[in-house]
């Protein structure tokens, strides 16, 4: 779940990428489902479980993504002609949430996705390793991972984290939009100038069973501080480039350049105020009449009181070129090996012209082929670089393990 825009407009939710060829060329909007087709995009956030938990899927009736759903950005008939190939779904719950209801909450949505998976055998497979990933995607299936979305998910217990790992959570993004009791997040006031001791502690432990290390929503101090402690590759998750957009939600470029030497990779997401400058001073502005009215703009659904302040101040249109830029400026900053996509569909109620959901990545596609991007370039975007990564969590885990065992062999008898 992004930090979410006001509601200005309802969600665009039916629009296709075929509705979307007048960004790019149709010779190249063709090439990029070809591509697309053979190395399929493997998007690092969604928030539709968040999506269908409002829809009362935890109820009796479970929505059925084989067909169109309405309400949603996402859906498998949409998935398909995306080219999605594999996805992280989102675990969010709110961060309002604490201790152990956020615990249950969090076990709840893992649940949803599990049950989502089970009933579309034929659709999506859950993938728990890079070869995984890789064996799903050749059955021609949606590799199906699940992230936790915010530290709050494990209430400050290591022994939850390993159980969410247990349970199949992949990466864990270390906060949402409010400080946690260990970590500082980008949208609040900063407490802990980065990291505490435990969440060193957390970070570690991560890494030592193989879960992915998620920078996206903290500070640039947690940031510095994970990669600091970090000996396996990070990622942000959905976070675009703060040097063209100026929110702290998106990564500074001196810590872009960090990435090459960790290993990581940013990908970049397509959240209006997070790759627009026009989007981002009218968030501002939106934020500064919460601010006014006395609403805590940092609660996602506080937002939906601003609607009439939305519908009298339109926000600004955000294209896919400018998401285009972010990623060319990620791959500039920090190199091809280390740049991916994180669309955090159904996490916004807005989103760029010719990217208004998941059938839409081969507009973005086009419009990089336009800009010089080989097939092989674009491949790397789409799926091998966060494949590396989190093949390269599992070998390093697998390592750790190793050299436990061989240390514990070494240590005579007591």
């Amino acid at each position: 779940m992004s930090e979410s825009s006001v509601p200005a407009q309802s969600p665009r939710t039916s629009s296709t990428a075929a509705q979307s060829t007048a960004a790019s060329s149709t010779t190249n909007i063709e090439s990029a489902r070809a591509l697309l087709a053979s190395t399929p995009v493997f998007d690092g956030h969604n928030d539709l479980p968040w999506a269908l938990r409002e829809a009362g899927e935890s109820q009796a009736v479970p929505v059925n993504i084989d067909e169109p759903v309405p309400f949603t950005q996402t859906d498998l008939p949409r998935l398909r002609a995306g080219g999605v190939g594999a996805q992280f779904w989102s675990v969010y719950v709110p961060a309002e949430l604490e201790g152990d209801a956020a615990v249950a909450a969090t076990l709840e949505q893992i649940d949803l996705v599990r049950r989502l998976i089970a009933r579309h055998p034929a659709a999506l497979g859950l993938a728990l390793t890079a070869d995984d990933v890789q064996q799903t995607v050749a059955a021609g299936k949606i590799a199906s991972l699940m992230g936790a979305e915010g530290g709050h998910s494990i209430a400050a217990s290591l022994g939850v984290l390993r159980a969410m790992y247990a349970l199949g959570v992949r990466y864990m993004t270390l906060t949402h939009n409010r400080n946690i009791p260990w970590a500082d997040s980008a949208t609040d006031e900063p407490v802990l100038g980065g990291l505490s001791d435990f969440g060193r502690t957390v970070v570690t432990e991560m890494q030592q069973i193989g879960m992915l290390v998620d920078l996206s929503h903290v500070s640039a101090d947690t940031m510095n501080d994970a990669i600091d402690v970090a000996s396996a590759p990070v990622i942000f998750s959905h976070s675009s480039a703060r040097a063209l957009t100026n929110h702290p939600r998106n990564v500074p470029d001196a810590v872009l350049e960090r990435l090459p030497a960790n290993g990581g990779v940013a990908m970049v997401t397509f959240v209006p105020h997070f790759v627009s400058a026009a989007c981002r001073e009218w968030d501002l502005a939106a934020a500064a009449e919460a601010e006014r009215r006395g609403i805590d703009y940092r609660t996602i659904s506080d937002r939906a009181r601003l609607a009439d302040w939305a519908q009298q101040h339109p926000m600004p249109v955000a294209t896919v070129r400018d998401v285009a830029d972010h990623v060319d400026h990620v791959r500039a900053v920090a190199g091809l090996d280390h740049v991916g996509i994180g669309g955090d569909f159904d996490g916004t109620t807005q989103l760029p012209v010719g990217l208004t959901d998941v059938s839409c990545y081969p507009v973005l596609f086009a419009e990089l082929l336009d800009r010089g991007w080989s097939t092989a370039d674009c491949g790397k975007l789409a799926f091998g670089n966060i494949l590396r990564v989190l093949r390269h969590a599992t070998d390093a885990a697998d390592a750790a393990d190793a050299a436990d065992a061989a240390l514990r062999r070494s240590q005579p008898d007591r």
